[in-house]
């Protein structure tokens, strides 16, 4: 039995059909039989997904709807919500994991039948995986007033009012503004569904069994919050995977671990290496803490306590006391809750100011952590060096209990324009004699163009000088990436713990060898590029060829002509703009979307319709498979009758592009429909094209050259100003 209810808009028909949405225009313009619209607006309508599919098959359009797809639109067309969906089925996927057999029972039959037993099935998983309270379908009541006397207590007269919550998703709970024990076991992550909030579902969750059975459970989950995730990319602030892995290894092996603003689940995944580990999770958006509960409990065999809160206001976890806190807070947070939190017992080293927010989340992961646990927590550079935070990192140096500050490249973390910083915290057992905090910059495996850093050599620089730092005996310091200072030298007006202040330049200790290195370097490109460097150039009479435009050839068939988009179904890397105009490898991402993102291949010419500048890109083997981003073009010739090198060289002259170029008030726009090129036979294509790609290979030495040469002058200035080389 399909949903009727479950709706589909038009790009989700073309994906399910295989083709283009201008098919699905044609056909509901020629078929008076195609499914009339049950919602959505009169541009962008949506259809039952059931007769949908019906009319597809009668028309012989579809032989089978692949299983993913018909999930997906099931899932983000769910008449409660995609994440209500993404709950439910999230909830059988568990049941699946734990106990397979219970499936095919409670499976079998009805609908109905099927809403009224997987309840009482899930509640059997639900108990020993989530705790008693999140097996239960209804929360027991609260005495709000006793609950508020408690906050904070003894000093209660500054509690917030309590103002009740408006009604949850199904399956999804919503937290009230409580800190205390008796409030936080009835705000569980997720708890048990009821049978009619399911049967809305039954459809869907045949369809993720079914998935489940070819993907697995957890594949499969994954897919589908995948999915979701990429379908709404601005909703959510995703902590990468790499980051999260280095903030793990920095916490060291735990079996208890907290994070008190869980997000997607990417820090506790990171740390989840065993089966006795217990796992806690709490976070202020319902579906988050729903949608990473059950993420945690289909990755590990781990126990799982997730929580529906904010956790300064309404800490889930009050008698806690973590082997390790991970966590990735909000930043720049005003509303934090400075007035209501002034006497909280939190506070060990001082009370936060209202811009402080991200001090008042290092001051609840210390209170959390047992003696001697580890707190790692990615943090904004200015916190290190904000006027208004420096008592309290003053306090945090001298008791020992931050132990490491690391500054990150950029693009390491969201928000990407920001080096943002590591905070290694350890909860003092007794105050060390002559405290020392290790500073770390590895800004310099920052990746080219907009790309993400090297990972993996900045993951191992930071574990080398991290271990070395907690070896006995003194630590030795790594000019421009790693010093252990004593806490005393920092303890001035300013406490400023950027690393990069204090830091040693590199060339401090082996400046005079790198620049060596760098100038062996710098005379091998530059020999190399003076054995690429044209021919002397002949005089010749101007040439008077045929001409054609890209426009007549792409309508003759001789090449086709792609534009780059906003977004796709595949997750690859993206060529963009800044890529093709600096000759770098693919460094963008598009959100997943209903388009079909454009691939590029070997052979195919890429050119920036933005800029003004003359510049065409004949893409590589290296190169090939990137998705095509934004403001750039595609042109994909047929080898037998253009060459590539003839195509892009003759794109990039400058009398062209005048030509084909609108001018605005702020921005030059090529028109590549109207660049032009000389009709030549293919034999003589081919003798220009390789003049062209010698000059591509020459270009691309000298920019090399360039960017030796810049590094090669920075370190002698840096050099002879510190003293490290000599001036003669």
């Amino acid at each position: 039995m399909q949903d009727n209810a479950t709706e589909v808009t038009a790009a989700g028909i073309a994906r399910l059909a295989g083709v283009g949405r201008a098919a699905v225009s044609n056909w509901r313009r020629r078929h008076a039989d195609f499914p009339r619209p049950v919602g959505g607006t009169e541009t962008s309508p949506s259809f039952a997904l059931a007769e949908v599919e019906s009319w597809l098959r009668k028309q012989g359009k579809l032989a089978e709807v692949p299983l993913r797809e018909r999930v997906w639109q099931q899932l983000s067309g769910h008449p409660e919500g995609p994440v209500t969906a993404l709950t439910h089925a999230g909830c059988l996927l568990l049941l699946i994991h734990d106990r397979p057999t219970v499936w095919l029972e409670v499976g079998a039959g009805s609908d109905e039948r099927l809403s009224e037993m997987l309840p009482g099935a899930l509640r059997e998983v639900f108990t020993p995986r989530f705790g008693p309270e999140a097996a239960m379908s209804t929360p027991p009541a609260v005495n709000t007033l006793d609950a508020v006397n408690t906050v904070n207590a003894p000093n209660a007269v500054d509690a917030p009012d309590v103002v009740n919550p408006a009604p949850p998703a199904s399956g999804v709970h919503t937290p009230s503004a409580v800190n205390t024990p008796a409030a936080v076991n009835t705000h569980p992550a997720v708890r048990l569904p009821t049978g009619p909030e399911l049967l809305p579902s039954a459809p869907l969750l045949r369809g993720v069994a079914e998935l489940a059975a070819e993907l697995g459970a957890r594949q499969t989950f994954e897919f589908l919050l995948g999915r979701h995730l990429d379908a709404n990319p601005r909703q959510y602030t995703l902590t990468p995977a790499d980051l999260a892995a280095l903030m793990a290894d920095l916490a060291g092996p735990a079996r208890t671990v907290l994070d008190p603003a869980c997000g997607t689940g990417a820090l506790l995944r990171a740390a989840a290496t065993r089966p006795d580990q217990e796992l806690h999770a709490q976070d202020s958006a319902p579906e988050l803490a729903a949608l990473t509960t059950l993420r945690l409990a289909l990755q590990t065999w781990s126990t799982v306590r997730g929580a529906v809160g904010d956790s300064l206001r309404a800490d889930a976890h009050p008698g806690l006391r973590a082997d390790a806190v991970l966590c990735h807070p909000p930043f720049n947070e005003r509303n934090w809750g400075h007035d209501e939190l002034a006497y909280d017992p939190r506070w060990e080293y001082g009370f936060p100011a209202r811009t402080e927010s991200e001090l008042a989340w290092v001051q609840h992961a210390l209170a959390r952590l047992k003696d001697g646990g580890a707190g790692v927590l990615l943090m904004p550079p200015a916190a290190a060096s904000r006027r208004s935070g420096r008592r309290i990192r003053a306090d945090l140096l001298r008791r020992g209990a931050l132990r490491a500050v690391i500054a990150l490249p950029l693009g390491a973390a969201p928000p990407y324009n920001i080096p943002l910083h590591l905070w290694v915290l350890r909860r003092p057992e007794k105050a060390p004699a002559q405290p020392e905090v290790l500073l770390v910059d590895v800004g310099q495996f920052a990746g080219e163009g907009r790309g993400g850093p090297d990972w993996r050599a900045l993951r191992e620089a930071v574990l080398d000088a991290w271990q070395a730092f907690g070896r006995p005996g003194r630590f030795a310091e790594r000019p421009g990436l790693a010093r252990a200072l004593p806490v005393i030298e920092l303890l001035d007006d300013d406490v400023d713990l950027a690393p990069a202040r204090h830091l040693p330049p590199p060339t401090a200790a082996d400046g005079a060898e790198q620049l060596t290195a760098v100038r062996e370097h710098l005379g091998e490109t530059l020999r190399l590029t003076a054995d690429l460097t044209p021919p002397r150039a002949d005089a010749a009479h101007p040439a008077r060829w045929p001409l054609t435009t890209i426009g007549e050839l792409a309508r003759g068939g001789a090449l086709m002509l792609r534009t780059g988009g906003n977004g796709g179904h595949a997750r690859v890397p993206v060529l963009t703009d800044h890529d093709v105009l600096f000759g770098a490898d693919p460094s963008g991402t598009l959100p997943e979307s209903e388009e079909d993102a454009v691939l590029t291949e070997p052979g195919d010419v890429v050119v920036p319709v933005l800029g003004g500048g003359s510049v065409a890109r004949v893409i590589d083997a290296a190169t090939a498979g990137a998705a095509l981003g934004r403001n750039l073009v595609l042109l994909r010739p047929d080898p037998a009758a253009l060459d590539p090198w003839f195509l892009a060289g003759f794109l990039r002259g400058t009398a062209n592009n005048r030509q084909a170029s609108s001018y605005a008030s702020t921005a030059t726009r090529l028109d590549v429909r109207r660049l032009q090129l000389p009709r030549l036979p293919l034999d003589e294509q081919r003798r220009y094209g390789e003049r062209f790609r010698a000059l591509d290979e020459f270009e691309r030495a000298l920019r090399h050259a360039g960017r030796l040469g810049e590094q090669l002058v920075r370190g002698m200035y840096d050099g002879l100003t510190d003293g490290t080389v000599a001036p003669d």
